[in-house]
């Protein structure tokens, strides 16, 4: 039985090289040979008019060139555009359906061991709220400098019934500097993969996740977007109740060889495929919502 909740909205498991740079060749090499005399551009003269308009246009061609090639290696996009997604990105909690941020069912081809085919379903929905029951002590004080707007949460089963997965969206009240920085210091200091700051799950009553506790918590991942403030995490775990002794972070339980119990048992792939979808979802919806029309 699914939890039927209303989350402020109505209801209806790194990224991507940036292009190559596109370069356009204003002028075909010199190819003749030492000596000799070549013709005149346009067959004489050139009128200095003509000139310094040729010279205007190869220099500005240049200055658009360098820029538009500027901003794909750096993988920036336009100030204010990514400004728009930011602000957009942020509202999201009160204006997207829940089946939109957290679907039914999720479908993960190739998100398994081995590459094989994981399907999620969605068996609870939490209340949105306050961060405060939904993180340990330690890391709700690292998060603390972003603030809380909200958090929403949906926990899924596999296809097996085995393995439960919760998965937040916490909504910030930080701009993108703060974002910026909190990722760089979870980055630098390791802090997404220590045990004493894991997610807790959301274990609803009457549901396969209702044994899902805080001791049976075996793999997780934590994401500090930059580019909206929202922080992507999820945890997984067995179905049955087991408590897990050796818990891991994703990135380590699905590392090849690895050989704890998360690991053996695919649970790192199921907190990683689950936390990469949700993520994406909530890029396209960013997307579509800053999208002018034609």
């Amino acid at each position: 039985m699914e939890t039927t909740v209303r989350l402020g909205f109505q209801r209806d498991g790194s990224g991507p090289a940036a292009p190559r740079p596109f370069v356009t060749t204003l002028a075909q090499p010199d190819t003749s040979a030492a000596g000799t005399r070549r013709r005149p551009f346009l067959g004489g003269r050139v009128h200095p008019r003509i000139a310094a308009a040729a010279a205007c246009l190869v220099l500005g061609l240049g200055l658009i060139g360098g820029a538009v090639t500027g901003t794909w290696l750096t993988g920036e996009g336009s100030g204010e555009g990514a400004r728009d997604a930011f602000a957009v990105a942020g509202g999201l909690w009160h204006s997207v359906p829940v089946d939109q941020l957290f679907p039914p069912t999720v479908q993960g081809p190739g998100a398994g061991p081995g590459g094989a085919d994981r399907t999620w379903t969605r068996v609870a929905v939490a209340p949105d709220g306050s961060c405060k029951a939904a993180f340990d002590p330690l890391l709700r004080k690292a998060l603390a400098p972003v603030g809380c707007l909200r958090l929403l949460r949906a926990t899924y089963t596999d296809a097996t019934g085995s393995h439960v997965t919760t998965v937040g969206l916490l909504f910030t009240r930080a701009d993108a500097a703060a974002m910026t920085a909190l990722n760089s210091r979870f980055r630098k200091e390791g802090l997404d993969r220590r045990t004493d700051l894991m997610p807790r799950p959301y274990a609803a009553k009457g549901t396969a996740a209702e044994r899902f506790g805080d001791a049976q918590r075996a793999s997780w991942t934590i994401s500090v977007r930059t580019d909206a403030p929202v922080v992507v995490y999820s945890v997984s775990g067995f179905a049955d109740g087991r408590t897990v002794t050796e818990p891991q972070p994703s990135a380590q339980a699905t590392a090849t060889g690895a050989t704890t119990a998360p690991a053996q048992a695919g649970l790192g792939f199921e907190s990683a495929g689950l936390a990469d979808r949700v993520g994406a979802a909530l890029r396209k919806t960013v997307t579509s919502a800053t999208e002018k029309p034609s």
